[in-house]
């Protein structure tokens, strides 16, 4: 795949034979910048991050050397594109791993009112952690305004069709729900389910972090905390890990951040025209009580940390990554990213 193809057009292409590999969960989203800094997705606790799945790389250099990356070729530069983002040259072409999987999945979501939250936070840590690979499971606790909020439980399963219903019985004797959209679907089209409309109509507060397990006090702190508004839009979302990803060594690519067994997302935004002062606030207070229960964050998902801080998320692989920007790209031309400093 060329550098700036889309997610989207790799699942079309791959699925169109037969083959998969891990592409994120938004089709609009850029091949490049998704794989480099890890690439999760809903077959990634099945074949691991798009970044596990790479084969090898064509990158341009600072100094304007075409390189081959590979395990054969370059191998320590291979090591660091896989979780070192966009720190030592612009990707021209990536090699990806293809697996062989039937086209349609069991997907959909399961919606219930926000008042059952606190109970149905505790039904999702179990289900989640106790999932097979071929499971992929989010939730969602979501106040929009002018609307009640929701509890939402995401489910794709890609595995055997006829161990579908007896994977998934759980989600069906939770009650009544308000909604149960979980049927058999295209792939492709569920890739494009979560496709957005331009963020730019919207202000915006956002924040994650991995967490291993739901330590005792976390699910206590999210619903304490979650403060629906009739101004804002509240939404803390949980993004399931674990699987495949975790049995790969925290030093076998760039990437450290193996343990997680979920990405904890907290989102808050409200219309431009109105003053977001308090929402920010509210935002980082009550991520601050969040934060404790977390071991590092996504560096895809990179905002306005200090370097210092940026840096530190690389946890022990920022030396020898440090030691790869000191060999191609020691004037740190590729500096707008979860920037490594050289320190040469």
């Amino acid at each position: 795949m060329a550098g700036g193809s889309l997610l989207g057009e790799l699942d079309h292409e791959a699925m169109t034979c037969g083959l998969v590999t891990t592409a994120g969960t938004v089709s609009r989203t850029g091949v490049g910048g998704l794989t480099l800094g890890g690439g999760f997705g809903r077959l990634a606790r099945r074949f691991g991050l798009a970044l596990d799945n790479v084969k090898a790389v064509d990158l341009v250099t600072a100094d304007g050397q075409l390189v081959h990356a590979s395990v054969h070729e370059n191998p320590d530069l291979f090591w660091g594109v896989r979780g070192g983002g966009g720190n030592f040259g612009v990707v021209t072409e990536f090699q990806f791993a293809l697996h062989p999987m039937q086209r349609q999945v069991i997907a959909g979501n399961v919606v219930f009112p926000i008042a059952r939250a606190r109970e149905l936070l505790g039904f999702y840590r179990d289900f989640s952690l106790h999932a097979p690979d071929e499971l992929y499971t989010d939730c969602v606790i979501s106040a929009v305004p002018g609307k009640d909020g929701v509890f939402v439980i995401q489910a794709v399963y890609s595995g055997t069709a006829t161990q579908a219903d007896t994977v998934l019985a759980p989600l069906h004797k939770l009650g009544t729900p308000i909604a149960n959209t979980i049927r058999s679907k295209d792939y492709v089209d569920v890739q494009r389910a979560g496709d957005r409309t331009d963020p730019r109509t919207e202000n915006a507060y956002g924040r994650s972090g991995f967490v291993d397990g739901f330590k005792a006090g976390l699910e206590a702190a999210i619903m304490d905390g979650f403060e629906p508004r009739p101004d804002r839009q509240t939404l803390l979302f949980f993004q399931h890990a674990g699987g495949a990803i975790g049995r790969v060594a925290p030093d076998a690519t760039a990437f450290p951040h193996r343990r997680g067994t979920h990405n904890m997302l907290l989102r808050i935004s409200w219309p431009l025209e109105q003053a977001g002062t308090q929402h920010a606030r509210y935002g980082e207070d009550y991520w601050r009580s969040l934060q404790r229960f977390t071991d590092g964050w996504y560096t895809n998902e990179v905002s306005d940390e200090s370097p210092d801080i940026v840096e530190g998320n690389y946890q022990a692989n920022l030396k020898r990554l440090q030691a790869l920007k000191n060999k191609h790209d020691p004037g740190n031309l590729f500096r707008l990213n979860a920037n490594v400093r050289p320190t040469v």
